[in-house]
């Protein structure tokens, strides 16, 4: 088992989703039992489906300096990075360690991928058109360097893109890159915005539903989509004595198979040994558990299988009944919730499962309850057998 690691402090978090714009907007639909789900306006072609989309994407535009990137998902990055502060909160990290010592690791499964469709559809003698004639765009890093090109980040830049579980498992390079000594800080996060590839890709799969999700329930049949821009700042816990702590993560890849998760769940359960033995805890201690819970039949019975380790009084769910899957967001803007539900002692409802599967039944939250919680973990799976596990704790609980 891995070594229990030092905490780390998140200096600063915010989430836009189709629930909104910042913390709050989060806060209050979680508190309220509100989803941000909606009938497809999306897809290039009918399809039919919900999705949970974010508004004013379209209308964003990015400074002049910044336009060579312009494309839908580094216009949801740039939103995301307005809310809640963060950039100014960056910025005072930048100023308090340097540019070069502070790191910059993203993960998103699709990218600026839309644009690419875009260009493709539009082709001028075979040619991509001239405004979307820009390779920085047409790349999987396409994000990573956008934001390090906003914030001013000049220390290492990475981006994670392992499906599902892309911007959860950039929590666990960030504090290999702090414990390595390579940096001082780190900018973490997701973005993902929607996408045909993904939107069709998914239905192609049989995999996506025609009502909005319903994690954990009896009658669940499918995934809505959803995009997000979360990110998150790490930094060591002398910066912020009273900030909550990143306390654990686990990582693992089952490789079962390309699309359908290991039917005894050996992978999420070797993720979710490793995240307790980093944090140095047990799973009798963890009050909240933020489930991956994409509502595929699958996913959700083999996660239901996780739940045995913890005790009744543990509280769970799956919030993507508010937001719709994010994909390679998922991770970051579920880890985003877990804080909240930390530091405002709100365990958010599983919207969406009205008739529970009777054994996940037991630990299911279905409404949104007040609770004292001092450690949460959040659950992200990805297609090919990736797997993680993150385990935060408040910041007076250590």
């Amino acid at each position: 088992m891995p070594a229990r690691i030092e905490p780390l402090a998140v200096t600063a978090r915010t989430a836009t989703s189709a629930l909104g714009h910042g913390a709050a907007a989060h806060l209050q639909a979680l508190s309220r039992d509100r989803g941000g789900l909606r009938a497809n306006d999306f897809s290039s072609a009918p399809l039919d489906c919900f999705i949970g989309r974010v508004d004013g994407i379209e209308e964003t535009a990015l400074p002049r300096e910044l336009a060579h990137w312009d494309c839908r998902n580094n216009r949801l990055a740039w939103l995301g990075l307005q809310a809640d502060g963060l950039r100014e909160q960056v910025a005072a990290a930048l100023a308090r360690h340097g540019p070069p010592r502070v790191a910059l690791v993203l993960g998103t499964s699709t990218a600026s991928i839309e644009a690419t469709e875009q260009a493709y559809r539009r082709l001028d003698d075979g040619r991509f058109p001239e405004d979307l004639r820009r390779p920085e765009i047409h790349t999987p890093h396409s994000l990573a360097a956008f934001v390090a090109d906003a914030t001013g980040i000049a220390g290492p830049a990475l981006t994670i893109s392992t499906a599902c579980s892309s911007s959860a498992k950039v929590f666990g390079s960030a504090e290999r890159l702090m414990r390595l000594g390579l940096a001082d800080a780190v900018l973490v996060g997701g973005v993902d915005t929607l996408c045909d590839s993904v939107l069709f890709g998914f239905h192609s799969l049989e995999l996506v539903s025609r009502r909005p999700c319903r994690p954990f329930d009896c009658r669940r049949d499918g995934i809505s989509i959803g995009e997000a821009a979360a990110f998150a700042l790490l930094e060591r816990p002398a910066i912020a004595p009273h900030a909550p702590r990143l306390i654990g993560y686990g990582e693992s890849s089952d490789a079962w198979h390309m699309s359908t998760p290991h039917p005894e769940g050996r992978g999420a359960l070797a993720a979710l040994d490793d995240a307790l033995a980093r944090a140095g805890i047990t799973a009798e201690q963890v009050d909240y558990v933020n489930l991956h819970g994409t509502a595929t039949v699958k996913n959700d019975e083999v996660e239901a299988r996780l739940l045995r380790r913890f005790p009744h009084r543990t509280r769970a769910g799956s919030t993507k009944g508010f937001t719709g899957h994010t994909l390679g967001a998922a991770g970051a803007l579920e880890a985003v919730v877990a804080l909240l539900a930390i530091e405002h002692a709100l365990v958010p409802p599983n919207l969406g499962g009205s008739e529970p599967m009777p054994e996940a039944a037991p630990w299911l939250a279905l409404r949104p309850e007040s609770r004292d919680l001092h450690i949460a973990l959040s659950n992200s799976f990805g297609f090919g057998g990736n797997n993680a596990c993150l385990v935060f704790a408040r910041g007076d609980s250590r």
